[in-house]
């Protein structure tokens, strides 16, 4: 996904046409060229030179004439030439987004973050997409090839940046991911939002809590099975055997079929909320309520969690401060910052699904 610098020629329709004096008539090419910095200059009452020193930040300009020249930017849609811009600079203010898939909701929380965070300091985005080593170097390369200043690694694509070898001249920052001094880190706390998750349910009473974990190969799945086996260790109680899913709710189901089947089973911490919007349906179908019978957690609080049935218990995951936090670490990379490691605090909130009797 690449963000468009292009006007429109229905806003410089209207824009142009206030810049004209009454009576002038528009000709066809001002209905669909792009907005000029002559145009702007024209409208300001300024020099061609001096809007060139405000696109660039220039502070050989005086604020009064500054706010002239941007109001007339605003007004007339103008938009920087990104590649001439890139020619002076060095930068094409373009980052990259590498994900493994855009599936999950997950990642499409993360990718509207990072998106809204890199167009509010005006950065364009493009998004590949790599799931193993092999891949990734592709993408790597393809970005490099699109001159992107930058990029994010997204969560379960994080694991073949580990593997990979790190690209040479591209700044880099991965979401979710143990320290690395080759990149810069932004991570959820997964450990402790899990924790937390357990030890609610162990203060219900439960004798102890089964775990829906994510996938072997993803960091924030091995982290919120650290925190729920943490919890079960501090509690003196024994962690069962974790059953796995792909975060899908079709694998929550399925494996929550032979959860419903057990017994012994009355509470469940699942390692995000689509495993367990499948786990309750699996547990309404075999005739075991919810929290009546089987307690259920889960993990993101997704927009929809709120409406499940019951509404679902779960760890908040703050996706738009993660987006915020890793595009800014990325440009602080960019302008030659070294690596940083950013923990982003996770909160429970209890809901239905897990109150007690």
């Amino acid at each position: 996904m690449v963000t468009s610098t292009w006007c429109g020629s229905v806003e410089f329709r209207r824009a142009a046409s206030e810049a004209r004096s009454e009576g002038e008539l528009m000709t066809d090419a001002d209905r669909t060229r792009r907005v000029s910095m002559r145009d702007v200059a024209s409208l300001a009452g300024v020099s061609g030179q001096t809007v060139s020193r405000v696109v660039n930040d220039s502070p050989r300009v005086d604020p009064a004439t500054r706010e002239r020249v941007e109001r007339a930017m605003a007004q007339l849609g103008y938009r920087p030439h990104r590649a001439a811009r890139a020619l002076r600079t060095g930068r094409t203010h373009t980052i990259g987004l590498v994900v493994s898939t855009l599936a999950s909701v997950g990642n499409s929380r993360m990718l509207q973050a990072v998106a809204d965070a890199a167009s509010h300091r005006g950065y364009a985005l493009t998004v590949v997409t790599a799931a193993e080593a092999d891949a990734l170097a592709g993408a790597f390369e393809h970005l490099r090839d699109q001159g992107v200043d930058g990029a994010i690694v997204l969560n379960e694509a994080t694991a073949a940046a580990r593997r990979a070898d790190a690209p040479t001249g591209l700044a880099l920052v991965v979401v979710d991911s143990p320290p690395d001094e080759r990149f810069g880190v932004v991570q959820s706390d997964h450990e402790a939002g899990a924790r937390a998750a357990t030890e609610h349910l162990i203060d219900l009473g439960h004798a102890t809590v089964w775990h829906l974990g994510g996938p072997e190969d993803s960091y924030a799945a091995a982290e919120r099975e650290r925190g729920w086996r943490g919890a079960l260790e501090g509690a003196g109680l024994v962690a069962p055997p974790v059953v796995r899913g792909d975060w899908t709710a079709a694998s929550g189901h399925a494996e929550g079929v032979a959860l419903a089947e057990r017994p012994d089973v009355s509470a469940v911490f699942a390692a995000n909320d689509q495993m367990a919007l499948g786990l309750l349906r699996a547990l309404a179908e075999a005739g075991r309520p919810v929290p009546a019978e089987v307690a259920v957690v889960g993990f993101d609080d997704i927009a929809d969690a709120a409406d499940y049935l019951p509404p679902l218990t779960t760890v908040r995951q703050d996706f738009d401060d993660l987006g915020e936090r890793a595009v800014e670490a990325l440009i602080g990379a960019i302008d030659g910052g070294a690596p940083r490691t950013e923990l982003v605090p996770t909160r429970l909130v209890v809901r239905e699904s897990s109150t007690p009797d």
